[in-house]
């Protein structure tokens, strides 16, 4: 892949961030994808649609950089929703690929959060 030299004032105008080698758009795409489907569909998809390569282990680091508000209720809370399965995570290098457990929530249809592997977080939440 080769690389384009743009100016600071370009950079900004596109929503490129410093260091970075996907622009906002395309950051913002990888993180659609890897929400709705695996790290390496993500990629696959990425690839399909816009003849770019963004690894699959690009496509973790972008989902781990990301931080998240927490909502705070302005009103009584009459609806909760708590769910938790488990995800198996793939690694190349150990053969053994463990399962994780992750934690879903949804207050009055509105809030939502997600919790892996931080059953505190969950409850302080």
């Amino acid at each position: 892949m080769g690389f384009l030299q743009i100016r600071q004032s370009q950079a900004e105008q596109l929503g490129v961030k410093a260091y970075s080698r996907l622009s906002g758009g395309l950051e913002k795409a990888n993180l659609r994808l890897s929400a709705n489907e695996s790290f390496q569909g993500a990629e696959d998809d990425i690839a399909a649609l816009t003849g770019m390569k963004v690894g699959h282990s690009t496509q973790q680091r972008l989902v781990g950089r990301q931080s998240f508000e927490s909502a705070e209720a302005k009103q009584g809370v009459s609806e909760v929703s708590i769910d938790g399965g488990k995800v198996r995570l793939r690694d190349l290098v150990e053969s053994t690929s463990p399962w994780r457990d992750y934690k879903a929530v949804r207050v009055q249809g509105i809030y939502y959060n997600a919790f892996f592997q931080d059953n505190e977080s969950l409850i302080d939440w």
